[in-house]
């Protein structure tokens, strides 16, 4: 038989964990604010100097000097302008017999003779392990 405190303790162990979870999730003291922004720029206080001090008096020290806070500068514009380079002049595709060596088909390794294809071998074969001269004609109308 079953104890009353032991179906309380998952019961008090899954309270105290939703009862966390929502206290970290509401807890902001790590976060500070932004700053606030300023739309007039004030200047900086001039500097204090130190009083001299009296020969008189070797007890008393002069009051540390108060140095201006730093100017607040805007940041600065930044304009990027990027540009694609120039696509490259590729020349007319060579025949299908050039290519193909005199072959039924153009393998992976005679498609290198022409960048264009050798680049997009496996559109032009299907996902296959050659070209056939209609595949061929097909790619060459399709890339024009």
């Amino acid at each position: 038989m079953m104890k009353a405190r032991t179906a309380l303790l998952p019961v008090l162990a899954t309270g105290a964990l939703i009862f966390a979870s929502a206290s970290f999730a509401q807890d902001n003291t790590g976060q500070t604010p932004p700053p606030a922004q300023d739309t007039m720029q004030q200047a900086p206080a001039p500097a204090q100097t130190a009083a001299p001090a009296q020969t008189a008096a070797p007890a008393q020290t002069a009051a540390p000097a108060q140095t201006a806070a730093p100017a607040q500068t805007p940041p600065p514009d930044v304009t990027v302008r990027s540009v694609p380079p120039a696509a490259p002049q590729v020349g007319s595709p060579p025949p299908f017999s050039q290519l193909s060596g005199g072959k039924k088909w153009i393998t992976e390794e005679q498609a290198a003779a022409y960048p264009p294809l050798a680049n997009d071998f496996l559109n032009a074969s299907h996902h296959g392990t050659h070209v056939s001269k209609a595949q061929y004609e097909a790619w060459v109308k399709q890339a024009q």
